[in-house]
């Protein structure tokens, strides 16, 4: 793989990284005993990662810095790399538990930006499995895409090529002070360009305006400011906690057909509505909360690319709304809405756009876009495998997703499938959001709510 230097939007998960966010995207699974023989133990399982890492040369790769901050980083052949400072076993104990101490450390700068956690030795013979991957190197599908590169279709392991990976040299300061000055030449270049562009093709000015004004709609949407003093946006912490609900894939569904809505609109709904027990429980009156909903702009073909090929609606969550089906059918008809007025595309219109303003400006937007003040928390969809997947004859039983959260962020929700089940993962501020366990039991009621009136 060549070098390659961080697209914008890739360098603002890096920009929004505080001691208090840690900006990894990540996954919690869960494996069956194999059918036949002991399960792996931990030095196989790292083996196994370790053969698998040729399908993914971005893991051995490292960031470095462009002088004066010219540009943004560059990924480079890591040549210290080591399989041993990536791949860790777990203490002993419980799952949730090794679940929250991965998710509340930092990853480490200057090394490949992603760790596997192993727990081989769980009280009911089951291996799991925690996986996190800073944002700036994938979005959450690529991270679904790359964790299913360790699996295989069937029990028996799929046989890979010899692994013949040696790290090129590493650039030079020098090297990479003029490629950020071509970088930000061929940038200026295409600004100028631009003019002269229409003014061969003047029919482009009517594509441009139509981008222009997805674009204006995106921009007003983000600048709608987000419900204040929700108790969803105090001060962070470090530490984090992983809640979690399932239902089988057939009761969303189900819900999808009677109400003629989408998945996605069901998950929103369902977050709404729990959202709504979570602040009756709390003896608070239920406000509207604004969530930003990544939308995927990645092509079919090259669903396992790395970096983002995300972009964003926001939508608010009516938490306010007591009936179950207004609420459901208020969020499909403003998500349809947005979608037809291109919105996803005018956000991913802003943020190319992006790559061309100054750094000190990319910078201000990227904390703009990211504070409390922009959304209240993040609802996320990422679909997932629909066959039944293995890792060393381990069936894998159950993933739960983990959406990042920036500063002053109490918690976010994302759900994925495998099989025939729906998985929920409800990621939380230890500190800001103690109780999490309350708001995944109120979502699973929510569905169930939905789910009987269907």
């Amino acid at each position: 793989m060549s070098d390659s230097r961080l697209t914008s939007l890739d360098a603002s998960f890096l920009e929004a990284e505080s001691p208090t966010a840690h900006m990894h995207v990540g996954w919690a699974a869960l494996f069956s005993p194999p059918a036949e023989g002991p399960p792996p133990r931990f030095e196989e399982l790292r083996d196994h990662i370790k053969s698998r890492l040729g399908r993914a040369p971005r893991y051995r790769q490292k960031l470095v810095s462009v002088p004066f901050g010219l540009t943004d980083p560059v990924w480079v052949d890591d040549p210290d790399f080591d399989i041993g400072r990536h791949v860790r076993r777990a203490t002993p104990g419980r799952w949730s538990d090794t679940v929250d101490a991965a998710m509340s450390s930092p990853l480490i700068h200057g090394r490949p930006l992603w760790e596997v956690w192993i727990a081989d030795g769980l009280d009911d013979g089951r291996i799991g499995l925690v996986g996190k991957v800073h944002h700036c190197m994938v979005d959450g599908l690529a991270a679904v895409e790359l964790a299913a590169l360790l699996l295989d279709p069937t029990p028996e392991p799929v046989q890979t090529e010899p692994d013949t990976w040696r790290a090129r040299q590493m650039p030079d300061g020098i090297s990479l002070l003029l490629g950020g000055v071509v970088e930000r030449l061929r940038k200026a270049t295409e600004l100028g360009r631009l003019p002269v562009r229409l003014a061969q093709h003047p029919r482009r000015l009517l594509g441009l305006a139509g981008k222009g004004l997805q674009t204006a709609r995106a921009v007003s949407r983000s600048l709608e400011a987000a419900t204040p003093d929700s108790g969803f946006n105090g001060p962070s912490s470090a530490g984090r906690h992983l809640a979690s609900a399932q239902r089988p894939l057939a009761d969303l569904k189900r819900i999808r057909s009677r109400f003629e809505t989408t998945i996605n609109d069901v998950v929103l709904a369902v977050a709404a509505g729990g959202l709504r027990g979570f602040f009756e429980q709390q003896n608070q009156i239920p406000v509207k909360l604004k969530a930003m909903v990544p939308v995927s702009v990645r092509h079919e073909g090259n669903a396992g690319d790395l970096g983002n090929q995300i972009s964003f609606i926001y939508v608010d969550l009516p938490c306010d709304e007591p009936d179950p089906v207004r609420r459901l059918r208020g969020l499909a008809l403003a998500m349809g809405t947005r979608k037809r007025g291109g919105e996803p595309e005018g956000a991913d219109n802003m943020l190319s756009a992006l790559s061309y303003a100054p750094r000190p400006v990319q910078h201000a937007i990227t904390r703009s876009v990211a504070s409390p003040r922009a959304f209240n928390l993040v609802v996320s969809n990422i679909p997932g495998p629909q066959q039944p997947l293995y890792m060393l004859g381990c069936e894998l039983a159950e993933v739960f997703p983990i959406v990042p959260l920036s500063d002053q962020h109490a918690v976010s929700i994302g759900m994925t499938t495998i099989n025939d089940r729906a998985f929920f993962g409800i990621y939380a501020d230890t500190q800001s959001l103690p109780n999490a366990d309350l708001l995944s039991a109120a979502i699973d009621e929510s569905i169930e709510e939905l789910f009987t009136l269907s």
